[in-house]
């Protein structure tokens, strides 16, 4: 058929030769006759055969792709829907810590030592922000920012940047009165401290986020630490709260640490302290104060110090709590262990004579020499005195391990049982170690390390009748019980001699206090540097307990190379603790044990004190 039409077509031309009549009528034949119809479907193309696999592989090709798309829906709206719910959420839900307040930290008589108060932050969404020239210049002012700095700041993310955190209420009330598009506020809490320097090293500091860095606040991090609430709201395109969603969950605030100390204690140490390294020209010093009764610390103090709140461009020095994570060789502060240990074992008593002529004695090859030579003394006159022949021919009548167990028992070597960061144990070796001109040493406090903390608590043996008692940074207010070390009976012997050591004709006669007796030691110690001494570098420490018929507090001082009017412990350390004790004392309501004239009492501190032997 298509053979006869295409024929039909090659001799169309033909036609047109005869004559224009028959052309005429013929072309009108053509006009009048309809156009031939193709019959594409036989096509000897499409009579070819497909086969039969090519139709099926797109039929199954078209079923894999509507079971992928079916999957990934199925997947997408049932199995994994929470992802794109909380998309979706995300543009209109909007959920709002409630910040819960830190705890306070307040000292025993409930003096605030560290508190948060309500200080927002100031954060901007930077595609939000929209400003004129002045407003913008107004906000840098009030954010203490160049208007440069605070574009530059603008630009480091579009969706969120934290301006200034913590800013006072003033000024953030300033900020929103200007209005600014896409400047928003959080309320946060800032950390304040009122007594400042004076109890920096005991309270310690939080950071931005108030947690805890130092001191009691990271010591007590669990407890003082709130826990936050939540609301979650609805909110319109706008950002306008439309409505709440569940229940909000209230924040709760952390609970108050009562300490144990007495803020009026700490600040008049603290003081007392900072004058004693003006006067000096000393590098640093310390201070520890115990009650005697109890074993709560009353106050532990450095200098230099730091202000909590403002810690630019701070040293580790002043960052530093010396009465807790510094090590010293006590010096001759040891002597009244070593005494006590020879009359616990029956190897002495009081009235004892021993001959510390000619001032010098020689163990393993090393020569021991007193200040000057003291002939021979009485034990009593040992410690008053601060001998250190008449100490070591003591302790060279023991045997090592004795020495070692004494020591020991009083907490040497040993971190004091404190929740507090950085405690530093001392060093004690193994009395296994020891050569015989170490113990000699040892003795007198050479050889040997510990803090002001370890030593103070050391002496609670003397003032508490021969017991060691634990001791508290929290507010205790019960008798402490204690572990007896001594008889009660060699304590108040050992505390005789410390009280002799304190009037005419001892080392320390500058510790005696207006209307209360006193007991206690010096110690003068070179300092070590590098594998030896330095011949002109000591520490001057005090350790005493008042009044000495009762005592009722342990005063620790130790001054750190002082430089200027002397360097013995009863020269630098021992008015220190005079003062202290009288102010404490006073402060803590405890009557006074003697009725002295301030002239007789200036006259014994104006005497000439015994030269210390170290």
């Amino acid at each position: 058929m298509i053979r006869d039409w295409l024929e039909r077509l090659r001799g169309a031309p033909r036609n047109r030769s005869n004559s224009r009549g028959r052309g005429s009528r013929a072309t009108a034949a053509r006009s009048a006759a309809p156009p031939p119809t193709v019959q594409y479907a036989s096509s000897p193309l499409l009579a070819a055969k497909t086969p039969m696999w090519r139709s099926r592989l797109v039929v199954v090709g078209v079923g894999i792709g509507f079971t992928i798309l079916i999957g990934r829906a199925v997947y997408i709206q049932v199995i994994d829907q929470d992802f794109y719910l909380k998309q979706g959420e995300s543009r209109y839900v909007k959920t709002f810590t409630l910040a819960g307040s830190r705890g306070r930290i307040v000292d025993r008589n409930g003096q605030i030592l560290a508190a948060s108060v309500p200080s927002p932050s100031i954060w901007a969404i930077p595609r939000d922000y929209k400003a004129t020239a002045e407003q913008h210049r107004q906000l840098a002012q009030l954010l203490g920012m160049k208007a440069s700095d605070l574009k530059t700041r603008l630009t480091e993310n579009g969706n969120f940047v934290w301006l200034r955190r913590q800013v006072d209420e003033n000024t953030a009330s300033q900020i929103k009165a200007l209005g600014v598009k896409g400047i928003h506020q959080q309320r946060e809490y800032r950390r304040e401290y009122p007594e400042g320097e004076a109890s920096a090293h005991v309270v310690g500091f939080t950071n931005v986020e108030e947690r805890g860095q130092e001191g009691m606040e990271l010591a007590f991090q669990k407890e003082l630490q709130g826990r936050n609430g939540s609301r979650s709201v609805v909110r319109d395109r706008l950002g306008r709260i439309v409505e709440d969603i569940g229940d909000s969950v209230d924040p709760q605030d952390g609970r108050d640490v009562e300490l144990s100390i007495d803020s009026k204690v700490q600040f008049f140490a603290y003081q007392r302290l900072r004058e004693a390294v003006s006067d000096h020209a000393a590098k640093a010093a310390s201070v520890v104060v115990l009650d005697a009764q109890s074993g709560e610390v009353l106050a532990m103090a450095n200098y230099p110090s730091y202000l909590p709140g403002e810690r630019r461009s701070l040293s580790g020095g002043q960052l530093r709590n010396r009465a807790v994570t510094d090590t010293f060789e006590p010096g001759s502060t040891m002597k009244p262990f070593t005494v006590a240990l020879a009359m616990q074992t029956g190897r002495v008593r009081p009235e004892t004579v021993i001959q510390t002529a000619p001032g010098r004695i020689q163990v393993s090859g090393s020569t021991i020499t007193d200040s000057h030579p003291h002939g021979p003394l009485t034990v009593e006159q040992v410690i008053q005195k601060s001998s250190n022949v008449g100490t070591v021919k003591m302790a060279m009548q023991m045997q090592p391990r004795e020495m070692w167990e004494m020591f020991t028992s009083v907490g040497l070597g040993q971190k004091p049982p404190l929740p507090f960061p950085g405690m530093a144990s001392g060093r004690l070796r193994p009395f296994k170690s020891w050569r015989p001109v170490e113990q000699a040493t040892m003795s007198y406090g050479y050889g040997l390390s510990v803090s002001l903390l370890q030593l103070a608590r050391a002496y609670t043996v003397f003032a508490r009748d021969g017991q060691l008692i634990p001791v508290s940074m929290l507010k205790n207010d019960r008798v402490a019980n204690g572990v007896q070390i001594v008889t009660p009976e060699v304590a108040r012997d050992v505390r005789k001699m410390l009280h002799m050591a304190t009037i005419a004709g001892g080392t320390a006669p500058r510790a005696q206090t207006i209307g209360y007796t006193v007991a206690g030691k010096t110690g003068t110690a070179h300092k070590q540097e590098g594998k030896g001494y330095a011949d002109r570098k000591y520490r001057s420490v005090f350790v005493g307990l008042a009044p000495a018929s009762a005592p009722r507090i342990i005063v620790a001082v130790m001054v750190d190379e002082p430089t200027v009017g002397g360097y013995f412990g009863g020269e630098v350390a021992a008015p220190v603790f005079s003062k202290v004790v009288q102010q404490s004392l006073r402060v803590m309501g405890v009557p006074p044990d003697m009725d002295v004239s301030p002239q007789m009492v200036a006259r014994a501190q104006a005497a000439p004190a015994e030269r210390e032997s170290f």
